[in-house]
């Protein structure tokens, strides 16, 4: 009877092998899952580069070269980064129909996830601004007024103080601001599209970024109301002084006529 009682475990024996087993199993998979994780990331991001480049292969080779180090119809895209492609493609301005003075913005032929997976594989060209996070370009709360004053100082010289746009030499203009999208415009200003300069942070930060974007959504969207009248395009003193121009000197023309007819009829009476 002594035997059988000192054999006898104690009741909460079992409890306790089960939370060493369960600590044993946690600690494991502690040890292994973050290694996991990060292979299936990696996996990921290698297939996505490796679709990226049978879609370059297609549509971009014959201009950039076979490895994006460019040829004489397209530029190197070594270094360009992934948001240069996003808002490249993203806007359609790529792939070109045809060289110019200018690509302009026509209608997208890619996916957004076909997107993702060229820029991803120019990306792996070599290091270059990558595509900004919904925060960094969203208007909201944002300070609209330092927009406007930063986007008056730096942009106005070419796109019109509305973002309007404005023709420049030789064939080529700043584009029409109205309904683009805001990570385009954080983009072009990251990248330098054609004939824009480049904004990286240290020259312009993030934050004031965010601030031209949500200037430009207050006076280019259909929310926005206009207190001044017929705005005649937005471009300011050109197109209401060529309107003063050619409807005041008309309607003035047309009033002395009217007078000297009048005089003359007056004095034949």
């Amino acid at each position: 009877m002594k035997k059988l009682s000192a054999r006898r475990r104690h009741p909460l024996a079992a409890v306790v092998v089960l939370l060493l087993a369960l600590a044993a199993t946690g600690g494991l998979y502690t040890a292994f899952a973050p290694a996991t994780q990060a292979k299936a990331d990696t996996s990921a991001q290698s297939l996505t580069i490796e679709e990226g480049k049978k879609l370059y292969e297609v549509g971009c080779a014959s201009c950039h070269g076979t490895g994006g180090q460019g040829s004489s119809d397209g530029p190197s895209l070594v270094g360009v980064g992934a948001a240069a492609v996003d808002f490249q493609v993203g806007t359609g301005r790529m792939p070109a129909q045809q060289p110019g003075a200018q690509i302009p913005k026509k209608k997208v032929i890619y996916s957004q996830g076909e997107i993702d997976q060229l820029a991803a594989y120019i990306a792996s060209l070599g290091a270059g601004p990558v595509v900004p996070t919904k925060n960094q370009y969203s208007p909201e709360g944002a300070d609209i007024a330092k927009g406007g004053e930063l986007f008056r100082t730096n942009c106005a010289q070419c796109h019109n103080f509305t973002g309007k746009g404005g023709a420049l030499t030789h064939g080529k203009y700043a584009p029409n601001l109205e309904n683009v999208a805001p990570k385009h415009i954080y983009e072009a200003m990251q990248t330098g599209p054609q004939n824009m300069p480049s904004f990286p942070d240290t020259t312009m930060t993030s934050k004031n970024k965010k601030d031209i974007i949500a200037y430009l959504n207050a006076v280019n969207s259909d929310q926005t109301q206009n207190p001044g009248g017929l705005e005649l395009g937005g471009l300011g003193p050109v197109s209401e002084g060529l309107f003063a121009w050619i409807f005041g000197l008309g309607v003035m023309i047309a009033v002395a006529v009217w007078v000297a007819a009048r005089t003359a009829k007056a004095k034949k009476s």
